[in-house]
């Protein structure tokens, strides 16, 4: 059996591992072992972290409409209870943006799930 020499392959899956490791600290961007065991680390918490970025988004939303529902005298479970009983579709992200640059139509959507929440219980 012939010996095989990979040189032009093995020379482009280098390259192509330390293009992916470029901006990395150190070694961990020049050297090919040391590169390569970033790069597989980085790609195997890649998918964990575009979870985790939706999750912290959410929670920054909620506290959002909970510091906006506070000023208005109000807790933030009694807003999503009397939006759910008003059927408003609005997502937090969306409360959150009224909370912000909308304030007056924040305050309506507020009093409505006031009132309905009233209504429930």
């Amino acid at each position: 059996m012939p010996r095989t020499r990979r040189g032009a392959a093995r020379h482009q899956s280098k390259k192509r591992i330390l293009a992916r490791a470029k901006g990395y600290r150190g070694g961990r961007s020049k050297l090919w072992r040391t590169a390569k065991e970033a790069v597989l680390r980085a790609d195997s918490t890649a998918m964990s972290g575009r979870r985790i970025k939706k999750r912290d988004f959410r929670s920054l939303w909620i506290t959002r409409v909970s510091a906006a529902c506070s000023q208005r005298g109000m807790r933030y479970s009694r807003l999503i209870f009397g939006l759910r009983n008003a059927n408003v579709a609005l997502n937090r992200k969306m409360l959150s943006e009224l909370a912000i640059h909308d304030p007056e139509a924040f305050d309506a959507v507020a009093e409505l799930a006031r009132k309905h929440a009233e209504e429930a219980a």
